[in-house]
């Protein structure tokens, strides 16, 4: 089994080799537009231009610069994403690989806070993790977001 494709598997059973964060493509993108824009000075250019929406071409420029910091250049096991992570915490206090080690993970009131922005996609990929081997894992169908 590839370890490195092993540790990509948080925690709470998410795939940070799908996250948009760890792959970095948006915040690369993001980066390279508010460099352009600087460099054709288009915050002074987008004065003179009639269009509705350029009223809110500061608000733009500052989402564009918070789309830069989620870059998350650790994964999960390695310390990145939330430093205060209850998840993290309580697996590695109880000696676990992951929480489809937990038998309360259905029930576990810590999970719910992924339920916003993943849905049940860390529950549906647990459940794989509890079936299959982790390699198994690796070589299927991983949830990231999922209704």
């Amino acid at each position: 089994m590839n370890k490195k494709k092993k540790e990509l598997i948080a925690y709470c059973g998410l795939y940070c080799g799908d996250c948009f964060g760890y792959k970095g493509k948006i915040a690369d993108l993001a980066r390279d537009i508010r460099k352009e824009l600087r460099q054709e000075k288009f915050d002074i250019i987008v004065k003179g231009i009639p269009f509705k929406a350029f009223k809110n071409y500061k608000e733009c420029y500052e989402v564009l610069g918070a789309l830069v910091r989620l870059r998350c250049k650790n994964t999960c096991r390695g310390g990145g994403g939330n430093p205060f992570c209850k998840i993290r915490k309580c697996c590695q206090k109880k000696n676990i690989d992951g929480c489809w080690e937990c038998k309360e993970f259905e029930t576990c009131k810590k999970l719910d806070f992924l339920k916003a922005n993943h849905g049940n996609a860390h529950i549906k990929n647990l459940r794989k993790l509890t079936k299959k081997s982790i390699q198994d894992f690796l070589k299927g169908k991983k949830y990231w977001y999922s209704v």
